[in-house]
Order: C-alpha cells, then sequence, then structure tokens
C-alpha cells in the first residue's frame, strides 16, 4: 500500500508520496494547469500512479475556520470523484486548513526566496496534508 498526496489550488496541483512504510510523506512536485481541465492533471497522474504502485489518494480538503465548506472545498469534491471514476482508488479528504500557512512557515525558515516559494508551495502543503493522513492513521 503506498499513498500519493495532493494538494488542489486554482492553478497548481501539490504532490507527495509516501514511503513504503508509510511513514514519511516527501516531496515529488507541483504541476501547473488551467483550473477546468482535469485531463491535464490526469496526464501527470497516471505514470506516478502506475509507476510508484499508488493505492490510495489522499485529497486535501480546505475547510473554512468556521467547518463550513465554501467554494474551493467544492473544487476538491468535484475532483475527488473524477479521480475516483479515473482511477477506481480511494480517495481520503483530509481537512487542510492551515497546510499552506505551515508551509509557507516552513519555506521562511528554510530561507527559501519567495520566487521558490510560489514554485513549491503547493508541494509542500501536499506532504503536510499526506503527512497528517499518515499519523492520524498510525494512531488508530
Amino acid at each position: 500500500m503506498r499513498y500519493l498526496g495532493l494538494d488542489l489550488g486554482t492553478k497548481t496541483l501539490g504532490i507527495a508520496i509516501s514511503d513504503k512504510t508509510n511513514q514519511i510523506a516527501s516531496f515529488l512536485g507541483v504541476v501547473r494547469w488551467n483550473g477546468e481541465d482535469y485531463e491535464q492533471l490526469f496526464k501527470e497522474l497516471t505514470p506516478i500512479i502506475q509507476d510508484k504502485g499508488i493505492t490510495s489518494i489522499v485529497l486535501g480538503l480546505p475547510k473554512n475556520m468556521n467547518n463550513s465548506l465554501g467554494f474551493a472545498a467544492e473544487r476538491s469534491i468535484n475532483f475527488e470523484k473524477a479521480l475516483k471514476e479515473r482511477y477506481s482508488l480511494d480517495v481520503i479528504l483530509v481537512d487542510e486548513r492551515l497546510s499552506t500557512v505551515e508551509a509557507e512557515g516552513y519555506l521562511l525558515e528554510a530561507d527559501a526566496s519567495r520566487r521558490k516559494r510560489k514554485r513549491v508551495i503547493d508541494g509542500v502543503a501536499a506532504c503536510i496534508i499526506l503527512d497528517t493522513y499518515l499519523r492520524m492513521k498510525g494512531n488508530q
């Protein structure tokens, strides 16, 4: 069993992957997309899913601070449905509130330039989302 972590933004998709023991989430990349065409994302995700033996996908669900679901959450829910239809894999939604803020903090601590932060922040957020799920799963 191996997990793929995803952070879906309006213009980018952050991607992280678990190690074979499902203890560590690692940055895999960031894919730019036009915000409408899932096929563009599937072209990037399909080889990863096949080559890495992915069995489940962990997708960030950006809830509002009051726990309600807004436009961004609806976008993730729609993507969840598309992922399930395309790959017939389990897709687990994980509350990702403040994951981007946490990712920004890590990148600032690492003294990453503004340009570098902008390129990788969604991938780092995907790592945080996947790590959150792996820790929750490990505590069960």
